[in-house]
């Protein structure tokens, strides 16, 4: 099957032509995201695969289904980059990798962490210029800290695992609670726990109108002076306006993102030699106690290899009309 994918890179294109040794499908890559203005790459494909920040709207789905396209084939778990409902209308299939390697992105969350309160950016940077003073590089303990992971799903319990592993005391919250995260002997947050008890806030669940903007800056001013947040799941979670003046204030003591609200004008692109004129990304990366990373998370050699090879079983899948067992549908 000729299939068009979208933002594709040189490391991903290994991994795909690996899972496409057998030759079984047609793969053309485009390292432009899909969107109104190359959507007509796309004419003449049966499938066409994207990522996070290629847009799947009602338009995009239209020009196409026009050009021929009836499967989109996401190389990603969240899928809140495309209309449903209008895929679902033009009678397109929609495909999505559930499950790839929960440890890979669950790992790069504590490393956020750790970095941040071990400030490991600022000594990294004050070593190489041969300074080696510790003023203010002091951190704390993990030890006994209360830890809040909001959405207990399959990452989300793997990060608990791991903070339990530190010592910690782990909470959830989750409007649908987890066997597998009560099975670790933990419970979920009473109202009002996050913001009294938590000391570092780890978000893992989807976004969706509901958790859009989930902390805010309301949220923030009921959270505990000093904590840490931590965001490896999507940007619209968090309201990154609200999050600056917590950081201003010192009520948030600290930052690790790997994704952001407004990263698809950003991240997965070499801009080093362009001048960045998102003001509120460049005020957010000026604080000592923040670190961002470009959406690196699932970057592992198992999560790429898991993501590439359940792409194109869903593309083979649908070629055979057999059984979508990663269809996204409406509701």
């Amino acid at each position: 099957m000729k299939v068009a994918i979208f933002s594709s890179t040189r490391y991903e294109r290994r991994y795909l032509d690996e899972a496409n040794k057998s030759g079984k499908h047609e793969l053309h890559y485009f390292d432009v995201s899909l969107n109104m203005d190359t959507v007509g790459l796309a004419a003449g494909y049966g499938a066409v695969c994207v990522f996070v920040n290629d847009k799947a709207d009602a338009p995009v789905l239209s020009a196409l289904h026009e050009g021929g396209t009836r499967l989109l084939a996401l190389r990603c778990t969240g899928f809140n980059n495309v209309d449903l409902e209008a895929a679902a209308a033009l009678d397109m299939k929609v495909v999505r990798v559930v499950t790839y390697s929960p440890n890979s992105v669950a790992e790069h969350a504590v490393a956020l962490l750790l970095a941040v309160n071990r400030k490991v950016h600022r000594a990294y940077n004050r070593t190489r210029d041969s300074n080696f003073s510790l003023d203010g590089l002091t951190g704390f303990d993990l030890f006994g800290k209360t830890v809040a992971v909001v959405g207990t799903g399959k990452i989300g319990c793997v990060f608990a695992r791991i903070m339990l592993g530190f010592g910690c005391r782990v909470i959830g919250f989750d409007p649908h609670p987890s066997a597998e995260f009560e099975a670790l002997g933990l419970s979920y947050a009473t109202p009002g726990e996050i913001g009294e008890k938590a000391d570092i806030i780890s978000l893992h669940c989807p976004l969706t109108p509901t958790t859009h903007h989930v902390i805010n800056s309301e949220t923030l001013k009921r959270a505990k002076p000093g904590a840490i947040l931590i965001n490896t799941s999507r940007g619209g979670l968090v309201d990154t306006a609200a999050v600056i003046d917590a950081l201003k204030t010192g009520q948030l003591g600290g930052l690790g993102i790997d994704v952001y609200e407004q990263e698809e004008n950003l991240f997965f692109r070499d801009l080093s030699s362009e001048i960045i004129i998102d003001d509120v990304f460049q005020r957010l990366v000026s604080f000592p106690n923040v670190i961002v990373t470009g959406h690196q998370a699932y970057l592992t050699h198992e999560a790429l290899t898991t993501i590439c090879e359940t792409t194109l079983e869903s593309v083979s899948a649908f070629e055979k009309s057999l059984p979508l067992q990663n269809e996204v549908k409406v509701g």
